[in-house]
């Protein structure tokens, strides 16, 4: 890849899309019919633009005047509902005549192609636009003109205004408008003084609604934020630059917050979304100035002169927006673009040699508070997790002083491991000798050795195994009881002792499962307990203490191509824990290993399952297909949102365009079934509200774009999809702990508050249910408005009751920040 050169640059048309900056230019010493593009990529590592692609276009005849390049810029194209670059190149072809005007796209294949064309009798002013469509607009004599690739023809629209602005309200189905002040103040067609005209409608509407009047003329340059419809009346906020030198923010044609600029002659308004910082506008102005102003407060954030071009765009590909300030060249002998920088005034900062330009920007106070407070985190992170410990090894010692109380009011004897000592002296100790009646110990040892609760160990139900492509799957499913806590669960898959000396253990890949109920629906360990089922019932009906669990293991089939049947030992890797009645602490005991049996298989089988033949039958052999899939197949997760239109019937489409059969055993799975198992297609789709839903997708990288890629066209163009982690994961212990923790936090917040709630409103009730016969519905309604008014009133709680959530609440919150601190950290 090329450096970005400076004989590029001279005088270009700048855009950007998708994180690439692209430069059109017309070269008129050598092809002065031609126009050049180049399209260059930031690189952090260099710290410099590089070239990624170029290439012309020719626009006419050689010996004709210069082409011109007017306007460039990056819309949608309505057509495929994607963004695209175009660029509207001028050509007059002879001295006098008409100018022939081409409205340029480059492709995905770098090629510029011709989308419209059209001829004027005149040129094109300052006040053009490439808006949706694409569409061209322009302003001649008064009139509005425009040109769109479905019209393929210039139309003009005869309102006469003296002062006119382009603008998109960004609707679902975004229209195209311009605002202006008629010339003929007695057609008042609209009941007011601005008119608004939706371009391609030709409808008529009150321009009010976006700016006031007084504004009008003063408007530079107008961008609507936010546009919907609320019975047919628009509501809109919007942001204009004036000549007054300010920023003027607009709620439904209301001013609602005003800006002093820092200069004059405001020509661009472009915002950039920062992420959690929030969101700024980058003006630009003429004779080279730019400032940046705070969408939240309304200040001016930082200035800049000698700017060339500013382009807004993820230019590091971080996932927020950077603003690229190409300042002017000051030594022409450079052979390279060195003078830019992008920032997001937010701790992001990259200049020509990887410095940080900070231009009056707050960054540099901005990151030595992140600096201080990263380390106040961990170092407060570190003393909670020491607080914590000192505060469980007090609970346990005070459990233990209390149980060594009571055994000696019992005259039974206490002891205690070494662990359990946690390295303290004991007041007083027993000494085997001093007991003279032999028979009285052995009781007394005999009831010793009966009070601890021998743990019991999973029990194996089966043992499965895949052979799925190059890769080995081994299942097994265990039955444990509810009290018990299995934590750390795995599978090791070990090769047969007869291959080499010592048998080695084999690098797999372990998922744990949950059996929720008859049907065997696999859900992954770790969701939140509120949307965990309840357990198994298949072989003991209803029994509240018994929990079935599937734990799987995948590994590859290299260390056993060197024998046809292999048999392998499977071994189940845990550590168990067990609530004791008597307190809420849990013992943990120390990692325990199991043996699960062999797994005997031939490397040449053919992965043939009932589950791809035939998806409807409900067998344990399909439920177990099931479960070899998913811990095969590689898993992604999405929420898809569309906060104007409804989603529509996800689920439907999924069986109708795609072709998916529903997973009898878990119908809550659909199935795109493939002859080769890695293009099978696990689906889950999961519609919370109709304009919500979460979308899970287990199969291959590959089929999972493509799926995606056929998604978006029956989706709104104006949902969002966005990958959330997934389970099985790195991290994914880490992220079911913080989500646990969350929920935990929630449920004690919305118990608590119901709890004030409840009492308070028997207090109240109390006075209007004493003494009192049944009215009618009519009778009560002034006893209702009255009760109405108090509650509203009335503010106070209980004290006790309060301190008391505040207690539980602010307990629960340590375990929550301890969680986020381990995730994030």
């Amino acid at each position: 890849m090329e450096v970005l050169e400076e004989d590029v640059c001279l005088s270009p048309k700048w855009l950007s899309l998708g994180g690439k900056v692209m430069l059109f230019k017309v070269p008129t010493e050598r092809s002065p019919t031609n126009v050049t593009f180049c399209s260059f990529s930031f690189k952090r590592e260099d710290s410099a633009f590089l070239k990624t692609a170029d290439g012309a276009a020719v626009v006419g005849r050689k010996g004709l005047c210069p082409a011109v390049v007017v306007i460039c810029k990056s819309v949608t194209d309505v057509r495929r509902r994607v963004r695209a670059p175009y660029v509207l190149v001028a050509k007059r072809m002879q001295k006098g005549a008409n100018v022939q005007y081409s409205l340029l796209m480059l492709s995905s294949s770098n090629e510029l192609e011709t989308c419209v064309e059209f001829k004027l009798p005149y040129e094109m002013g300052d006040n053009v636009a490439i808006l949706q469509g694409p569409t061209v607009l322009w302003t001649h004599e008064g009139d509005v003109f425009y040109s769109t690739l479905h019209t393929g023809e210039v139309k003009q629209i005869s309102t006469q205004f003296s002062h006119i602005i382009f603008g998109e309200l960004p609707l679902h189905k975004g229209q195209i408008f311009a605002l202006g002040l008629p010339k003929d103040n007695s057609r008042d067609r609209s009941n007011t003084s601005i008119l608004g005209l939706i371009v391609e409608e030709g409808h008529f509407f009150d321009g009010g609604l976006i700016i006031p009047h007084a504004y009008m003329c003063i408007t530079q340059c107008l961008l609507v934020l936010s546009a919907k419809k609320v019975d047919s009346v628009l509501k809109c906020a919007a942001v204009a630059a004036t000549s007054n030198r300010q920023l003027v923010y607009f709620e439904d044609g209301i001013v609602k917050n005003v800006c002093q600029l820092p200069f004059e002659e405001p020509q661009l308004i472009q915002v950039v979304h920062t992420g959690r910082n929030g969101s700024l506008f980058a003006i630009t102005f003429a004779h080279d100035h730019v400032c940046a102003v705070w969408k939240a407060t309304f200040e001016v954030a930082s200035q800049w002169s000698d700017v060339s071009t500013v382009l807004v765009d993820d230019f590091l590909g971080c996932g927020t927006d950077q603003m690229l300030l190409v300042f002017k060249d000051r030594d022409m002998e450079e052979k390279r673009l060195d003078h830019f920088l992008i920032t997001d005034l937010c701790g992001i900062s990259y200049s020509e040699k990887g410095h940080e330009q900070t231009s009056g920007c707050p960054s540099e106070t901005f990151l030595s508070t992140l600096n201080a407070l990263e380390d106040r985190l961990q170092s407060g992170s570190m003393e909670l997790q020491d607080l914590q410990g000192e505060a469980r090894a007090t609970g346990r010692v005070l459990l233990q002083s209390v149980k060594a109380l009571t055994d000696v009011g019992s005259a039974r004897r206490t002891h205690f491991t070494q662990f359990e000592q946690e390295n303290l002296l004991p007041l007083w100790d027993y000494d085997q000798d001093d007991d003279d009646d032999g028979e009285s110990s052995r009781v007394l040892d005999d009831e010793m050795h009966d009070e601890p609760a021998v743990p019991s160990k999973p029990q194996i139900d089966r043992l499965w195994h895949r052979v799925i492509e190059d890769r080995l799957v081994v299942g097994v499913k265990l039955t444990t009881d509810s009290s018990i806590q299995l934590d750390a669960l795995s599978l090791s898959i070990m090769t047969e002792p007869g291959q080499s000396l010592t048998p080695a253990v084999m690098e797999t890949q372990s998922q744990v499962f949950l059996v929720p109920n008859s049907s065997s629906s696999p859900s992954m360990l770790g969701e939140p307990a509120a949307k965990r089922n309840k357990p198994d019932n298949v072989d003991e009906a209803d029994d509240p203490n018994r929990c079935r669990l599937v734990v799987t293991a995948v590994t590859r089939l290299t260390p056993l191509l060197n024998s046809g049947s292999v048999k392998c030992p499977v071994m189940l890797h845990y550590v168990q824990r067990q609530h004791q009645a008597s307190s809420p602490h849990v013992s943990t005991s120390a990692p325990a290993v199991l043996h699960c049996g062999q797994a005997a298989f031939d490397i040449g089988s053919v992965f043939q399952t009932q589950l791809l033949s035939n998806p409807k039958l409900r067998t344990d052999e399909v439920r177990e297909d099931l479960w070899s899939l998913l811990a095969v197949l590689d898993h992604w997760a999405f929420i898809i949102d569309s906060p104007e239109h409804s989603l529509g019937d996800v689920d439907g489409w999924i069986k109708r365009k795609v072709g998916c059969e529903i997973v009898e055993v878990n119908p809550q799975y659909l199935l795109f079934n493939s002859s080769a198992p890695s293009a099978v297609m696990l689906l889950h789709w999961h519609q919370r509200t109709p304009f919500h839903g979460e979308l899970s997708v287990h199969s291959s990288q590959v089929r999972m774009l493509q799926f995606l890629h056929s998604l978006m066209s029956y989706l709104p163009a104006s949902c969002s999809i966005q990958p959330v982690r997934c389970p099985g994961r790195k991290g994914s212990s880490q992220t079911s702990a913080f989500s646990l923790a969350l929920e935990k936090e929630l449920v004690c917040l919305k118990d608590g508050l119901l709890s004030l709630l409840c009492v308070q409103g028997q207090d109240e009730s109390t006075g209007h249910e004493q003494g009192q016969t049944p009215e009618s519905s009519a009778s009560r309604l002034p006893h209702r408005e009255v009760w109405q008014g108090s509650v509203k009133n009335n503010d106070r709680v209980d004290i006790a009751s309060y301190r008391k959530l505040t207690q539980s609440l602010t307990k629960i919150q340590l375990d929550v920040d301890m969680a986020a601190s381990l995730l994030f950290l």
